[in-house]
């Protein structure tokens, strides 16, 4: 998962995008990089790290011009090094740069045909680089001057038949303008903004809507499905459906885990919709004990707070801070490799003894992935004295990998893959176990907007709404995801790093 961020200005927007980062900070940690355009000079700078220690004044400054993309980067599988951190950049033709959050599911063939036919060359091993090529080959095909407006959206249609997969998509064009494009189902998110000034309109294109409201950008519209969005210099919008409209479906666990509660993304509000995922959750436990003997429900932090307030209010049980965060570690889900993520979690999290001490806690998260910081959690709650431990996942059982943009464990690393609800209690020390059926997650989420009826819920339900991911790709995700092969590539890249430098 990543953030993006393009905008086109009637003032310098280097500061603007560097403040729309921040607030998209919670979708990657790993790097962070900004792209400015002024007159037909390009300026960049990219780098591993948080944004704030990314960007120093003196690269502030030099990141000059009214037309700029950003971008935050989680590490996803085979792309751990520096060499990743984007924007990306090709110079011909025009000189393109391109920020993209998803993934395509096609890289591995698409990186073939790049440089066998269309005779271009790849530094990296992102999938993202691949896309920006196919994007400047197709480009290339459609003009010999200077793109317009129809000349881009021509190139995209192309793109569009080409890439398959889910993603987002911010592009800097030299000389030209800012381009956005969102994939055909609409799997990740893009929404655009505006905001008048005196000296006529700004544009911005983002991941989230938080990041339009932190800069007065007024929220216009999600980006649709197939649809691209080209902003020239003067300011003017040109949009177009360059893919046939299919099943706007949505990545569910946007509104479960991803997004900031102070979104909205395709009309839905990210806050509402975890507010009924508490509703619901706090429905079946009533239903399946409603004799309960909990006493206290307590959050695990910070995404699960509103399900559970929602929770503890509906069951009419008392709502309790149970843990301290410590705000300076990273997002857990979203750490490279196994060993950090369980080194984080007592780091992280601290229990205030006397809301558990002799009680029964029902603990709420989000979700459950690998199980191991849920058993961490619910070893602090017993340390802090906790009688019984309750657990509950305000989403259902996640068993299968996600392909379009969430660097999910492979299967052999969820815990709840090929295990029922008791055996994964039992794994991860839970006095009783519940988890969110997943009917009840749609309409927890499907609620605001009617015009969305269904969402990509692969993780939980296996069932791919792009309809082309085969058993041979999972295979191989499967091989390049795992821990393991995270390790191994790490020894790798050091290794050459030593060889370099010896």
């Amino acid at each position: 998962m990543c953030g993006i961020v393009g905008i086109v200005g009637t003032a310098p927007v280097n500061q603007r995008i560097y403040d729309a980062l921040t607030v998209l900070q919670h979708r990657g940690q790993d790097a962070a990089g900004i792209m400015t355009m002024d007159d037909r000079a390009l300026f960049v700078h990219k780098a591993n790290g948080l944004v704030r220690d990314v960007f120093r004044e003196r690269d502030m400054l030099q990141l000059t011009g009214n037309a700029g993309i950003g971008h935050v980067r989680y590490p996803t599988a085979g792309c751990d090094s520096a060499d990743e951190a984007q924007p990306f950049y090709v110079n011909a033709p025009f000189g393109i740069g391109l920020g993209h959050n998803g993934n395509l599911i096609n890289a591995g063939e698409l990186s073939h045909t790049m440089i066998a036919e269309d005779r271009r060359h790849l530094n990296t091993s992102s999938d993202s680089e691949v896309l920006l090529n196919v994007f400047a080959s197709e480009l290339q095909q459609s003009t010999a001057s200077r793109p317009s407006a129809a000349d881009i959206f021509r190139a995209l249609e192309t793109v569009f038949r080409r890439c398959h997969g889910g993603f987002a998509v911010v592009a800097l064009i030299v000389g030209n303008g800012v381009v956005g494009f969102r994939d055909p189902h609409g799997i990740r998110p893009l929404v655009l903004g505006r905001r008048e000034t005196p000296r006529g309109p700004e544009w911005m294109l983002a991941s989230e809507s938080v990041a339009l409201d932190m800069l007065d950008f007024d929220l216009v519209r999600d980006v649709g499905p197939g649809e691209a969005i080209f902003i020239d210099m003067q300011g003017r919008l040109h949009a177009r459906q360059c893919a046939p409209a299919t099943a706007h479906t949505p990545c569910i666990f946007e509104y479960v885990y991803f997004a900031r509660p102070d979104s909205i993304i395709d009309n839905i509000s990210v806050h509402k919709a975890r507010m009924r995922m508490g509703e619901k959750l706090s429905e079946k436990i009533a239903r399946l004990r409603p004799d309960h003997d909990i006493d206290v429900v307590i959050p695990i932090p910070d995404t699960s707070r509103t399900s559970a307030l929602q929770l503890a209010l509906a069951l009419g049980v008392k709502y309790r801070e149970g843990f301290v965060k410590n705000r300076y570690i990273g997002r857990t889900f979203i750490m490279p490799g196994q060993d950090m993520r369980q080194r984080s979690v007592r780091g992280k999290l601290n229990a205030i003894d006397l809301e558990f001490r002799g009680r029964n806690v029902l603990l709420v998260d989000d979700s459950i992935v690998r199980g191991t910081t849920s058993a961490q959690i619910i070893e602090l709650a017993r340390e802090a004295g906790a009688r019984k431990v309750y657990f509950a996942s305000a989403a259902p059982p996640v068993r299968f990998p996600n392909v379009y943009g969430i660097d999910m464990p492979v299967a052999t690393e969820l815990v709840a893959a090929g295990r029922s609800d008791e055996a994964v209690a039992g794994i991860i020390g839970a006095d009783w176990l519940i988890y969110q059926d997943l009917d009840d997650l749609i309409t927890a989420c499907r609620h605001d907007n009617a015009r969305i009826t269904a969402f990509d819920t692969s993780c939980f339900s296996g069932h791919y709404v792009t309809g082309d991911v085969t058993p041979e790709f999972l295979a191989r995700l499967e091989r390049d995801r795992s821990d393991g092969a995270r390790a191994q590539r790490l020894l790798d890249l050091q290794g050459g790093r030593a060889a370099r430098v010896g």
